[in-house]
């Protein structure tokens, strides 16, 4: 059975994991910056990000560990809606890179192992509240100080701003989302300024400014962890009825 709640952890997270899934995105992405083609290239980074997810993985318990691979599924389709489909984003060989969807799992380990330590359980509330305003404080930034460096207005994250808002509140999860907040915004910023990857100035359909990247992305991680556990929960029906 899938675990509802984020917080169980079969063994006691690690600072390494931790440590090691932050320094590894920035590492992956810089080595990115110069592959030459998607073949063989970027099919080699997605084999060491594969490896890295197996081995970090691990750390996690094993009804979350379903989780983190379907993690990886799940993101995987939302990323063909929002760079292929939508076009708000676009790689730089225009292709999804085969590192993408075990980053996405790698993100999720960080949520996991990092919402299940003693000092985020014990401090849970400050911790989500404190996301909350760095995100607020960057949100408005963009809109205010940072145009006159990057030369955008980033609306695109103040739309997203509200459901972050709301599931750091309101969640059973929301040190899960607080976590996933630091792993996306490690990945989108050494991402976008290693320009693995660039958000459109304008957004498609939305047509609002966007920075690059958008300042409360990590909300859109809301829409892929519900849909995750609704695939989880769509799965585990079906085991039962294949039993019956």
């Amino acid at each position: 059975m899938t675990s509802a709640n984020p917080l169980s952890a079969a063994r006691p997270p690690s600072l390494w994991v931790l440590g090691s899934v932050l320094a590894f995105g920035p590492f992956l992405l810089f080595l990115d910056s110069f592959a030459r083609a998607p073949w063989p290239d970027q099919f080699v980074l997605g084999l060491i990000t594969l490896a890295v997810l197996w081995l970090t993985a691990r750390w996690v318990a094993p009804e979350d560990r379903k989780i983190v691979w379907l993690c990886a599924i799940v993101a995987t389709g939302f990323e063909v809606l929002g760079s292929q489909v939508w076009g708000g984003y676009r790689y730089r060989f225009g292709a999804i890179p085969f590192f993408v969807p075990f980053g996405h799992g790698l993100i999720y380990v960080f949520g996991l192992t990092l919402a299940s330590t003693d000092l985020i359980r014990r401090h849970e509330r400050p911790f989500t509240l404190g996301i909350l305003a760095v995100a607020t404080i960057w949100t408005l930034a963009g809109l205010t100080v940072l145009p006159a460096l990057t030369g955008r207005y980033d609306v695109h994250g103040l739309v997203w701003l509200p459901l972050f808002a709301y599931v750091l509140l309101r969640s059973p999860r929301r040190a899960f989302f607080a976590a996933l907040f630091i792993a996306t915004s490690d990945v989108e910023l050494f991402g976008t300024w290693f320009h693995c990857w660039t958000w459109l100035a304008h957004t498609p359909a939305l047509h609002v400014t966007s920075g690059n990247p958008p300042s409360a992305i990590a909300g859109g991680y809301a829409i892929i962890d519900g849909t995750v556990l609704l695939a989880a929960q769509f799965l585990r029906g079906m085991r039962r009825a294949a039993t019956c």
